[in-house]
């Protein structure tokens, strides 16, 4: 037995009569956090570069997909290898370049739109070019998947340019709705240049999703390196004034850029 069917069958006995009370009491809506909460912590070992902690993470990550598969299968819906077969298929069908002896090579086979495009082909049944991308996506992985979806079928700016220019355009209409004051204008004017700064990073091949985590993580240790600075001298950003708060954050992030050099 392989060690995947082990797993399959450990989860199985955990959902069984005689297995555990929390394994049992589950449901798919109960599941999903954890699974958000999993994936989360997957991304956060791939930023990390910790092959071992990764490891781990796409352990606990593959115990939640089995523990959906066995709920499912003991609903008569659909099994683990049917989960497996189904997902293989689709792999071989969506890359015929590799896959199929006979299939005419072009020079984008591999690429993105080629894949959206086979993707497209498998959703003709769909009533929009937008369906298919999940409402419980974080807003900018949504609004990276949205925009792939409209690029597919021709919607798009031409090229980097147009998409710059339509972030200094946004940017503009922020400011008019800053001006007037209004709320529910500097909502909607912000909203679209978040959504415009998703496309320019989609056309510069940058997950903006990516790029705001990474920058949130350095964000956070620039200010962790800040807050002991202050300790080292006895203070606290709690009684340092704006101005000197300024001084060593400049520091710092001049500090730890020479360091990543």
């Amino acid at each position: 037995m392989s060690d995947f069917h082990e797993l399959v069958r450990i989860v199985a006995r955990l959902r069984g009569e005689d297995g555990c009370p929390w394994d049992k009491a589950q449901t798919p809506a109960s599941m999903r956090p954890y699974i958000l909460e999993e994936t989360y912590e997957v991304l956060d070992a791939i930023d990390q570069g910790d092959d071992e902690e990764l490891r781990k993470e796409l352990g606990d990550a593959l115990f939640h997909v089995v523990m959906l598969a066995q709920m499912a299968s003991e609903r008569g819906a659909f099994t683990i290898d049917d989960v497996a077969r189904g997902v293989a298929e689709k792999m071989v069908s969506r890359h015929p370049h590799v896959f199929d002896p006979n299939h005419v090579h072009e020079a984008d086979a591999g690429g993105s739109s080629a894949w959206e495009a086979r993707k497209a082909k498998e959703r003709a049944t769909e009533a929009s070019a937008l369906d298919g991308v999940p409402r419980a996506l974080p807003s900018v992985l949504r609004a990276h998947r949205v925009s792939d979806k409209a690029s597919a079928v021709g919607f798009d700016w031409p090229d980097l340019g147009g998409v710059r220019d339509k972030v200094s355009e946004e940017l503009g209409e922020l400011d008019e709705a800053l001006a007037s004051g209004e709320s529910d204008a500097i909502t909607e004017e912000l909203g679209d240049v978040l959504f415009s700064l998703v496309n320019l990073g989609r056309f510069l091949d940058v997950g903006a999703d990516d790029a705001l985590r990474l920058a949130t993580s350095r964000f956070e240790t620039r200010f962790r390196r800040l807050e002991q600075h202050l300790s080292a001298r006895g203070a606290s950003v709690h009684d340092t004034d704006p101005d000197e708060l300024e001084r060593i954050w400049r520091a710092v992030k001049h500090t730890s850029e020479v360091t990543s050099c």
